[in-house]
């Protein structure tokens, strides 16, 4: 199985929803994070013929419109972990922040006291979570910036890499928090701001969106996504707007029931093909 099929628990959680007590190797390229590109890292080498299990429509017709082919919609391991959630979430309290973060290749040059000093000043005296990328969590000299400005400091955990040192409950501890939070925001958008809009959270897009180091061209950067995404990048989004745009991206409206999942990702005896 492809190591990025188990980043931040994905494949457990399709393996729960699936009824499996073990998670078999998934036949394809899982999808783990949002992006503007293909719905894959850059440089990500396919082997022609096997499937990129991808969230929407919305990332397939990106792929598609780069050349790529084999790709079939399933919906993101986020809808079906919320598929599993039998009570509604609380309202919540406060606020928990993802600024955008790098990875153990890249890392993040950006101006933490400054971020943290604006996010008090927009969002005003509530409870802050500051949750970090676990590579950022591990630095005491960032976690010590938002310590002292009074934020609450976390980490979901880590995503693994070759298929160990991964934390198969990290979506469960994600939706924990999102659940115990009024609101969702971030430098720029990605997955952990999505996530929050399809559980009904108030997001927010706005502050230095600080600068990944060598980041790929290809992703056209912060200009790309408040070109494709305007009515995102503002202090509070429009909760229709937000609704529609996790849905469109997360494809929460495709889930499909556990024996036609189990199919797609090759936990039966003959894989299904997809329409490419």
């Amino acid at each position: 199985m492809h190591h990025a099929n188990a980043f931040y628990g994905h494949a457990a959680v399709l393996a729960r929803y699936c009824g499996l007590d073990d998670v078999p190797p998934i036949h394809g390229y899982l999808q783990h994070g949002w992006n503007l590109h293909h719905g894959f890292a850059v440089g990500h080498d396919f082997i022609p013929g096997v499937p990129k299990l991808v969230w929407s429509e919305a990332v397939r017709r990106r792929g598609w419109a780069m050349g790529l082919r084999d790709y079939c919609v399933i919906g993101s391991p986020w809808a079906y972990l919320l598929a599993q959630q039998a009570d509604s979430p609380p309202e919540g309290v406060g606020t928990i922040v993802y600024p955008f973060h790098g990875w153990e290749g890249q890392q993040i040059v950006g101006d933490h006291a400054a971020y943290a000093d604006e996010i008090r000043a927009v969002e005003g005296d509530v409870p802050l979570t500051m949750c970090l990328y676990w590579n950022d969590f591990e630095d005491p000299h960032i976690r010590k910036v938002y310590d002292d400005k009074g934020f609450r400091v976390i980490s979901h955990g880590r995503r693994g890499h070759g298929n160990v040192g991964g934390d198969t409950d990290f979506l469960d501890r994600q939706l924990a928090e999102l659940q115990r939070h009024r609101r969702v925001v971030s430098n720029r958008l990605g997955s952990a701001l999505l996530y929050g809009a399809a559980l009904g959270r108030e997001i927010g897009v706005y502050g230095d969106p600080m600068v990944l180091e060598n980041d790929h061209a290809v992703l056209g950067g912060m200009a790309r996504q408040q070109r494709l995404f305007p009515q995102l990048h503002q202090e509070v989004v429009p909760p229709e707007v937000a609704k529609r745009t996790a849905r469109v991206e997360l494809g929460t409206d495709v889930l499909l029931p556990p024996e036609r999942l189990r199919e797609m990702l090759g936990w039966q005896v003959t894989p299904v093909p997809c329409r490419t």
